[in-house]
């Protein structure tokens, strides 16, 4: 009876609902997330690697679809590593360095002589001594001059003679010390990059011309904000060159600098005062030169820039050019992409022509509805899956109509190939002979007969290799007509590619958000992974229950799971790059579905969850939300696919951790319950003081606190829910 009154009671916060639903920005890049790791160094510069770049020649180009960023993996005691070794203190001519056990102080010291007979007492200074100090602070070591001390004072009494008394200083002492570096001297040739603050990626940018791109935004490399608490905007990432050696070039050879530029893409719009700049290195003054900007704006295609350089400073060995993005700090926002970065001699002012025949974006998933399937509902069923509708993309970037002969696609497993499907050149053009010039062609291509995924490979898992060709009769090209992508059969259903690009939910109080599926096969569902990514508002502390629905004409029905009321979930935001979190039906508990059911939540409070937004791959037709208790759900109008997994039961649940050991549990209770307000948290085991929140039937955080004391004197009445931190269970609190 108590549940029926409890249900209730959730009924009669139905007091206001809007019917919206929202994508948001990120906050942080779920795609290259690291654990933040903070190291300090006491002595400035020991123990440090600095890296020698090598120099590269003209010409310079890179078109992003590979990873020429420099890596930085070298450990002390590595043997190519070069040891400098440096001392504090050295002779003032810096010829040699002062014995190992020199001690100093800078403050001059003295001697005393007290004549005791004759009542008199005489002080002699001693001498300074000039040495050369080091600056540990930084690299290179530099060395500047300081007068230094004998580090006592000395006390002797004549005439009657008593025993010499010295008195040593103890404080603000200059003692020898050393410091190393140690050198690695770089040569790859095949890193153009000093840094990669900036993200290589193939799916941010809108219809680039060619794989992959370079994404300035407001995070880091690591991941995570520049600074999370700005609410300003400042300079953030930078994507630097290595020195390039112009010192054998002429403004006669006609040096073109040229690349390609996109705001906002797929991602945040930066606003009009948001900029991309480009720097130039200038050897001579040792100064960065700015040389072009551009302002934020919304998504636009890509815009090429050509620039001579006819500043004769700029023709040394240490030439470089660095670009450069202002915005927002606080998050992934205010997006710029940079492509078909090209450097050259014998140019000209009409030389714009970016001359490709390029993939535009990776081939994706060859199965008819999703991006992945459990491996054991694939081998069970009979149905083909294939899809007939597999989208390539290519883009012919000459400026001439170019011919169009036959690409491929090979299917391989463990390195074996399995099949190879023929793409016929003129459905790669949509009919058309020929490729026009400077023109992108999506094109679909029918993979549902002569070859699916072989069932009889054995194992609970396969993962099967993906080779895209395609290609245009150009005269010696720069061609990027190779792409590559998997297949991956597990445990679960996906639409997504695995990225976000942006965050997305429902924003309403007990707001449900739920997406379609139709497994090949009927079986048990175990729970979903959701991808959680943090965005405007952090919401890690919200409630929600895991929820599945069947089908009514085509639309959620009737709810045939939902996660207790006193055991809700909460967003979690993993530290690792596109992690999904597990969230298991309660008590291992396993669901059956045959045919098409809807798997999401219910949420409590009327912020938006921020589940991760795919924009690649859209699949909003498959999404469906309700903001009035589920009598009207609606289909969602925001374009992606929402990153929620159902989980299946297959060969894999040992894997996944299904079988739960028993295991010594803390329990906890409550007491009095009810109460007038005041509880008293007890456990089954002596410990550390509880961490408690409280929340109340809106799953909105109200109190939180440690102790074995809770206290709502002050709330109205009513059931309130408790969360202890490590506790399995979530408890009710009745104040009276």
């Amino acid at each position: 009876m108590k549940n029926i009154v409890l249900i209730v009671l959730f009924g009669l916060t139905f007091t206001a609902f809007a019917q919206e639903e929202k994508e948001y920005p990120l906050l942080t890049n779920p795609n290259i997330l690291k654990k933040k790791e903070i190291t300090a160094k006491a002595s400035g510069i020991d123990s440090t690697i600095l890296y020698i770049t090598d120099t590269l020649s003209l010409p310079f180009f890179d078109e992003f679809s590979q990873h020429h960023f420099q890596k930085y993996l070298s450990q002390i005691g590595d043997p190519d590593l070069v040891e400098e070794k440096y001392y504090l203190l050295m002779d003032n001519m810096l010829v040699n360095p002062l014995p190992l056990n020199s001690k100093f102080t800078t403050t001059p010291t003295y001697k005393v002589e007290y004549d005791l007979g004759a009542g008199t007492s005489d002080t002699t200074f001693y001498t300074a001594l000039n040495i050369q100090i080091a600056d540990f602070s930084a690299y290179p070591v530099t060395y500047s001059s300081l007068n230094v001390y004998p580090p006592y004072y000395v006390f002797d009494t004549i005439n009657p003679a008593n025993p010499i008394d010295t008195l040593f200083i103890l404080d603000s002492l200059v003692l020898q010390d050393s410091a190393s570096i140690y050198l690695k001297y770089i040569n790859d040739p095949n890193a153009y990059w000093l840094d990669e603050y900036v993200y290589h990626n193939y799916h941010m940018a809108k219809d680039p011309w060619t794989l992959g791109v370079a994404t300035f935004d407001g995070v880091s490399d690591d991941g995570y904000p520049y600074d999370f608490n700005s609410n300003g905007t400042g300079y953030a990432d930078v994507l630097t060159s290595k020195p390039i050696n112009l010192s054998n070039n002429t403004i006669a050879d006609s040096i073109y600098f040229s690349f390609l530029w996109q705001p906002q893409g797929l991602c945040d719009e930066p606003e009009e005062e948001d900029s991309l700049t480009l720097q130039f290195y200038n050897p001579t003054t040792g100064l960065w030169e700015y040389i072009w900007r551009t302002n934020g704006s919304p998504v636009k295609d890509f815009r090429s820039v050509h620039i001579p350089i006819t500043n004769p400073d700029y023709f040394a060995d240490d030439f470089q050019f660095r670009f450069r993005n202002h915005g927002k700090l606080n998050g992934a926002l205010d997006h710029f992409h940079l492509d078909y970065v090209h450097m050259r001699a014998f140019s000209a002012a009409n030389d714009t022509l970016f001359k490709d025949f390029a993939f535009v974006y990776p081939i994706g998933s060859l199965l008819k509805e999703y991006s992945s399937a459990p491996w054991d509902h694939y081998k069970a069923s009979s149905t083909n899956h294939m899809s007939n509708q597999v989208e390539i993309s290519v883009r012919n970037g000459s400026d001439q109509t170019e011919n169009n002969p036959n690409g491929s696609v090979v299917i391989s497993h463990v390195g074996n190939t399995e099949n190879t499907k023929v793409l016929v050149g003129q459905d790669l053009a949509n009919g058309a002979i020929n490729y026009a010039p400077r023109t992108t062609y999506f094109s679909y291509h029918d993979f549902s007969t002569g070859y699916e995924f072989d069932r009889t490979k054995p194992g609970t898992k396969q993962v099967f290799d993906l080779t895209a060709s395609a290609n245009a009769l150009y005269t010696n090209p720069v061609v990027n007509d190779t792409t590559r992508g998997q297949q991956y059969f597990g445990w679960y259903y996906s639409y997504d590619d695995g990225t976000a690009e942006r965050a997305y939910g429902p924003t309403s109080n007990q707001a449900r958000l739920a997406i379609e599926y139709t497994p090949y096969v009927a079986g048990d569902l175990i729970g979903a992974m959701i991808s959680f990514v943090p965005s405007v508002n952090d919401v890690s502390n919200s409630l929600f229950v895991l929820t599945v629905w069947g089908d009514d004409n085509g639309k959620p029905g009737d709810v045939i799971y939902e996660d207790d009321l006193f055991f809700p979930k909460q967003p979690v935001y993993e530290d690792v790059p596109n992690r999904f979190t597990r969230y298991f039906f309660q008590d291992s508990a396993k669901v059956p579905v045959s045919g098409k059911f809807y798997i999401g939540w219910r949420q409590f409070e009327g912020l938006s969850l921020n589940v991760g937004l795919d924009k690649n791959i859209d699949r909003s037709n498959h999404t469906y939300y309700s903001v009035d208790g589920g009598n009207v759900w609606n289909q969602s109008s925001i374009p992606g696919s929402v990153m929620i997994r159902p989980m299946c039961s297959t060969g894999m649940d040992a894997e996944l951790g299904m079988s739960f050991p028993e295991a010594d549990k803390v329990e906890y209770s409550v007491y009095p319950n009810p109460s007038e307000g005041e509880f008293t948290i007890t456990s089954n085991v002596n410990g550390k003081e509880p961490i408690y929140q409280v929340f109340d039937l809106q799953g909105k955080l109200i109190l939180s606190g440690e102790g074995d004391k809770v206290n709502l004197t002050l709330f109205k009445s009513g059931i309130y829910l408790l969360r202890i931190e490590g506790a399995a269970e979530v408890l009710r609190l009745v104040k009276k």
